[in-house]
């Protein structure tokens, strides 16, 4: 079984981190309070914190994968990040019920965070990222 505590983040693909984050300011108020480059997964990432929860603009810095979805379908809804209990069991236990996975073992994210993402294909079509942070000094908007 799965422990969903609760969701993580929204992450939306842009092509140009600045001018993705003057929008939500604008339009939304949105301020952020964490920018990374994450080397690993070569991604920029920004957190516009909502309550407990945030919109993550990411942005390819050498991702192929970003720059694929930002050619095909242009910037929008990337993946909801669902922050879990024990990411090691909930791959396993995925696994175990066949469940197409892209990681089937974490990986450093942004913030620190374990990271996994399920397979669309697991769910239909969106994409889903698996988040546990190492303490909770790396929660949303801290």
């Amino acid at each position: 079984m799965i422990k969903i505590k609760k969701i993580d983040h929204v992450a939306v693909c842009v092509a140009d981190v600045d001018d993705a984050m003057a929008k939500y300011k604008q339009v939304l108020g949105l301020e952020p309070t964490v920018r990374e480059t994450v080397a690993s997964q070569k991604t920029e990432a920004v957190l516009l914190p909502i309550g407990e929860t945030a919109v993550e603009l990411i942005s390819p810095r050498g991702n192929e994968g970003l720059e694929k979805f930002l050619a095909k379908r242009g910037p929008g809804l990337h993946h909801i990040a669902l922050e879990v209990e024990g990411i090691e069991a909930a791959l396993a236990f995925l696994k175990g019920l066949g469940v197409p996975l892209v990681d089937e073992t974490p990986r450093r994210g942004a913030r620190g965070h374990k990271v996994a993402f399920l397979h669309p294909k697991a769910t239909g079509g969106l994409l889903v990222e698996l988040v546990e942070p190492d303490d909770a000094a790396h929660a949303v908007g801290e």
